[in-house]
């Protein structure tokens, strides 16, 4: 088995980071053999926020996350939901608030780590 872990930091809409991060790792969530991670730290800790709401014909971060918390696991940086007023009843289902200490212990399993 592989594992791989994507970090995001950039906030969810204004840049296209986190929606190439999530194609990619929406892309790798069905494949055998790979175990997903996905640490959302700074304000990309927006991703996992319930409830977002795009213009029509836009893409929906939420959504996309959503593929990967189904087929991986998903946390969040405690201290940067706390710095943006972030709780945890606000998240999506599947995504959990976390720690350094936790994101150390997957870096270190990781056999891959992608920063976005």
């Amino acid at each position: 088995m592989s594992s791989v872990l994507f970090i995001l930091n950039d906030a969810p809409y204004g840049n296209e980071r986190a929606y190439n991060a999530l194609r990619l790792a929406g892309a790798m969530a069905g494949k055998d053999g790979v175990q997903l991670r996905l640490f959302l730290m700074a304000d990309a800790v927006a991703c996992a926020k319930a409830g977002q709401k795009v213009p029509e014909g836009y893409y929906n971060i939420q959504l996309m996350l959503g593929k990967v918390v189904r087929n991986g696991d998903v946390a969040l940086c405690g201290t940067c939901m706390d710095a943006r007023g972030l709780k945890d009843e606000e998240l999506i289902e599947g995504a959990r608030r976390s720690t350094l200490a936790q994101l150390a212990d997957w870096t270190a399993e990781a056999d891959k780590v992608l920063v976005y």
